[in-house]
């Protein structure tokens, strides 16, 4: 047919990636217009043929055939094994395994892409053959790198150049190619000889190089993911705005992010973000837990976008979080905006790549939007934070839950250089580091807003709720150990000795608290006032029990296996823990299950104090916290977020009380922080009256009525 040949495309004879889109301008439109591809080429990996995967659905759709051959992207450790006399052939089965490994179906267009090219293997469409120089015993790289288009009439276009097959080299490095067209007669001769190369590599007949069939796992994995693309309803390629870094391409592969339809800001979230553009785009937005921190981020950094966009400007935004759950829970609220963001963490080698392909082709554009979503733990490492050093154009750094940056590792990851700063936080203040909360507000700027809970249950941000507190007395044992310790706590205390020192004493002292918190954390009558409360509504889904962190100190089981012994095999009440024993997929299964109520009750230490949203939840048992305010804060945060149906929630608090012999003044100091957290509690509950009245007795008893 006229006009979708080779010739028809407007070939020229050179590319250069100062003046041309190496995937837009030369390979997708000769894919477009050739029936079969053939490649030879130093490196490939799995974003290769992704980046041109339209030119490829096209040579498909007409039974096209690709032929590639490739050199293994093998690493050190790879090359290592090796030279140590490894068995090379299964070394390189498990290089191009990872390359296949589970970061593919981590994004919804590279897995449609790769889902392509798994049909094209299943289909016999796509041919792939791995190529080894073997001299003199010794094994290197093929590193020849050519290439033949050839389409329905006969014309072949040839090229060879420094590109590989990469998306770091389509995309990133300064490449360029020669191109020979078939039908020119002073071309006629290059392109015949490179056609002939090929032939002779592909039948392995080249002297010194060794040509390997793909291995069987390989091309299993490849059939597995055109699989997995077709049951994701990926069997189209999404287009090129939905693609991001993917393409290659450059108009609209950075799509500039919007409010998503039928979202509506509350007047504090438009005033908080008007604030934040005041401040030159930098504060910190304090917010009670439950009150849309996530959501007013986002709209601020799509608003940062919108005018970056009119000022012809490209921009980047990293996103830190203290979790992946939370990183994978910030992914799934920026699609809402339309941002594809690419998800950091686990090894470097699963985001290197590609992070670095979307921050250069950024770079190279007057317009355009991406987002990079990492760990706490990943910002501070090397790799991160060398990729952070090469980021020199303005970008946007925002910190969830930042509070936990306020370490001394956690303040040297803050990146220095980043144009706007945001941080968002219920709780500023670092619990004991004055000098650390400073260092977080010197970084961030000021703070845009405060909206407490008080005020956030006021204006219908957050829902009401009931808090009925309910102590408990240690048995005969807990209360002989919890004098016997209160004892020597007393005597170290008359001695001057400082739990927040360094000295032996105040070491001792420091340890002998926390044997005593743990005490109270782990007190036997928890365990039996928890099961009256659970037996009256063992029916009621959506209900939270937050457990004691570690084993008691006179051993014995855990006290979160023992609440899940008792709501689970005991009481029927459907229940699973959610704790960091369990995998980031187990834990979001658990999370999918609780929201559909196939679950009833969640039982967790820590994994739930800060960002997971949980908005069905309606009841929270607080069996254990720690005196930093900052936990129970956040716990009671998790049950307040608005949700249908949902009218109030409830907090019952178990607070274990000493009895007998005790030292009212030693006692006093100990219970003033549980008091602390049973008043703040009470303040703000609807049956304040109530709770107040519970715990009267104590207070009295003990003298902390100015609590």
């Amino acid at each position: 047919m006229a006009g979708v040949g080779l010739r028809s495309i407007g070939l020229r004879d050179h590319y250069r990636s100062d003046t041309d889109d190496m995937v837009g301008d030369f390979y997708g439109p000769c894919l477009s217009a050739a029936a079969r591809y053939d490649r030879a080429v130093g490196y490939f990996t799995s974003t290769s043929l992704a980046l041109a995967a339209n030119g490829v659905q096209k040579l498909a759709a007409r039974n096209g055939a690709i032929r590639l051959v490739a050199s293994p992207h093998l690493d050190a450790e790879d090359i290592e094994q090796i030279e140590l006399g490894y068995e090379y052939r299964s070394i390189i089965a498990a290089a191009i395994s990872r390359e296949l490994g589970p970061q593919v179906e981590k994004s919804p267009a590279l897995l449609a892409r790769m889902g392509l090219l798994g049909r094209l293997v299943g289909d016999g469409a796509l041919d792939i053959r791995i190529a080894i120089v073997r001299r003199n015993d010794r094994l290197a790289l093929y590193h020849e790198k050519i290439g033949i288009f050839v389409d329905d009439q006969g014309d072949m276009a040839a090229f060879n150049g420094s590109s590989n097959e990469t998306a770091s080299a389509l995309i990133d490095n300064f490449e360029s190619v020669e191109v020979f067209q078939g039908w020119l007669p002073g071309d006629q001769a290059r392109v015949k000889r490179i056609a002939k190369d090929f032939d002779a590599l592909w039948n392995g007949t080249t002297a010194h190089v060794e040509v390997l069939d793909f291995p069987t796992l390989g091309k299993e994995r490849l059939v597995q993911l055109g699989k997995a693309a077709k049951q994701r309803g990926l069997e189209h390629l999404p287009p090129a705005s939905e693609s991001g870094v993917l393409i290659g391409g450059r108009a609209g592969s950075y799509p500039i992010p919007r409010l998503p339809a039928g979202v509506t800001l509350r007047d504090y979230q438009r005033e908080s973000v008007k604030r934040w553009f005041s401040a030159n785009g930098r504060g910190v937005f304090q917010m009670a837990t439950g009150t849309g921190k996530t959501l007013t981020a986002l709209a601020a950094v799509t608003k940062m976008a919108e005018i970056y966009e009119r000022e012809k400007k490209p921009l980047l935004a990293v996103v830190v979080a203290p979790q992946i759950d939370l990183v994978d829970q910030w992914k799934r609220e920026a699609e809402r905006f339309g941002i594809h963001a690419l998800c950091c963490y686990d090894s470097a080698a699963t985001w290197t790549q590609a992070a670095t392909a979307l921050t250069i082709g950024l770079a190279s554009r007057t317009t355009g939007f991406g987002m990079l979503i990492t760990t706490n733990a990943t910002l501070s490492r090397e790799p991160f934070q060398e990729f952070l050093q090469r980021q020199r154009a303005p970008f946007v750094f925002v910190a969830d839950e930042a509070h936990n940056l306020g370490s001394v590792a956690g303040l040297a990851a803050l990146p220095t250089f980043a144009a706007h700063r945001m941080a968002l936080t219920a709780t500023p203040e670092r619990w004991f580091d004055p000098a650390g909360t400073q260092a977080l507000a010197d970084y961030f700027g000021p703070t845009v807003i405060e909206l407490g809970l008080a005020e956030a249950i006021g204006i219908g941000a957050l829902c009401e709720y009931n808090y009925y507190p309910v102590p408990v007395a240690l048995n005969e044992d807990e209360s002989e150990s919890y004098a016997e310790l209160s004892q020597r706590i007393g005597r170290l205390f008359a001695t001057g000795a400082d739990p927040d020192g360094s000295d032996e004493g105040g070491t001792q002292l420091s340890r002998l608290l926390q044997r005593r918190a743990q005490l109270l954390a782990h007190a036997s009558g928890k365990l039996m006032a928890l099961e009256r409360h659970l037996r009256e509504r063992m029916e009621d889904p959506w209900q939270l029990l937050y457990c004691a962190e570690g084993s008691p100190p006179s051993g014995g089981p855990r006290q979160v296996d023992e609440v899940l012994r008792l709501a689970g095999a005991e009481l029927g009440i459907p229940s699973h823990t959610y704790t960091s024993a369990e995998t980031r997929e187990e834990r979001q299964s658990v999370l999918d299950r609780f929201r559909r109520g196939d679950l009833r009750a969640l039982v967790s230490m820590r994994c739930l104090d800060e960002g997971v949203d949980v908005p069905d939840a309606r009841r929270a048992y607080i069996l254990a916290s720690t005196s930093n305010p900052r936990q129970f804060i956040q716990r009671r945060g998790r049950i307040l977020r608005r949700s249908p149906g949902k009218e109030f929630a409830e907090i019952v608090d178990f607070i274990a009380v000493p009895e007998g012999h005790v030292d009212m003044n030693i006692e006093r100091q100990l219970l003033r922080r549980e008091i602390a957290r049973f008043a703040d509690f009470a303040a703000s509950a609807r049956n304040a009256g109530e709770a107040l009245a519970i715990m009267r007795p104590i207070r009295e008893t003990y003298g902390l009525m100015d609590v």
